[in-house]
């Protein structure tokens, strides 16, 4: 009875605060969801608690004064540890969608996929980056700038083997091939597969980094890739490319043969696993 006496109602500001707090939790563990930073935070909350029990129980208040004092410590070690999905969150705030995105025709999207086609089909090995909201201009200054009309014979004319813009990847910006030669961030998760090469990790990490949509082309079996906000999938024949492409990149104009505009990059079904061998050159072989 007493300690129902001494419980108290939190009043509006109170359960203001409560759904306030509890909407920023929520999303901060969505966000680390799958990161590598999930099991650094796992560690250190339980050495964390491990610590409080352990100055409770056994009156260590030496112990207990120290923690109390590393309260600052403790968080700037939390932003160094998730220094890329703070990184990867302020961009999204940042992201131009109140003021109109890159305009997408379907021109992009046609040329891409003949390009991404025509590659696949000489084995020629490709790295496209199409920037949508989130500037890309520190990458871009990593290669050549080009600024020419985007078309899939000039796509294939830089990848080809043996000329000075074949190695590294290319960017795409308001429809225009604006940079080649670039070099783009690896991706530097544990979870990926060992097999996947250099252009596939490249694509990943620009999309970690960044809200691109990036498509790759393997040189040593043609397979067409695509990469965006870190997820890949692999295997793509012309149909689901174009499928994928249009649900990102021509999201926001109206199709009549589309319910929704997101959920389809969502819907697509996962191909059968192959089984991939590592190979010389660094790009995956599926068997």
């Amino acid at each position: 009875m007493n300690l129902l006496q001494r419980f108290v109602m939190p009043g509006f500001n109170g359960v203001l605060e409560i759904v306030i707090l509890s909407i920023a939790f929520y999303y901060i563990l969505l966000f680390i969801r799958g990161t590598r930073g999930v099991q650094v935070l796992f560690g250190l909350a339980l050495i964390f608690i491990a610590l409080i029990l352990l100055t409770y129980f056994f009156q260590l208040d030496t112990l207990n004064w120290i923690l109390q004092r590393s309260t600052f410590y403790i968080v700037f070690g939390l932003l160094v540890i998730f220094q890329p999905e703070i990184r990867q969150a302020l961009a999204e705030l940042g992201r131009r969608h109140f003021f109109g995105g890159p305009a997408f025709e379907q021109s992009t999207v046609d040329n891409l996929v003949s390009a991404a086609d025509r590659l696949s089909e000489q084995k020629i090995g490709a790295l496209i980056a199409v920037q949508r909201d989130i500037g890309m201009r520190t990458i871009r200054e990593t290669g050549v700038q080009i600024d020419s009309e985007l078309s899939p014979e000039l796509l294939v004319n830089i990848f080809y083997p043996r000329t000075p813009l074949h190695d590294g990847g290319v960017i795409v910006q308001n429809n225009r091939v604006v940079a080649a030669a670039c070099v783009f961030p690896l991706s530097q998760r544990d979870e990926l597969s060992r097999t996947l090469g250099t252009r596939h990790r490249a694509a990943i990490g620009i999309t970690e980094e960044t809200d691109a949509i990036a498509l790759v082309v393997s040189e040593e079996t043609g397979s067409i890739s695509v990469a965006y906000r870190g997820r890949l999938r692999r295997g793509l024949d012309e149909e689901r490319l174009r499928r994928v492409l249009v649900s990102v990149l021509l999201a926001d104009k109206p199709r009549p043969t589309r319910a929704s505009k997101w959920p389809a990059w969502l819907r697509l079904k996962p191909m059968s696993p192959k089984p991939a061998v590592a190979s010389p050159r660094g790009e995956e072989h599926v068997a």
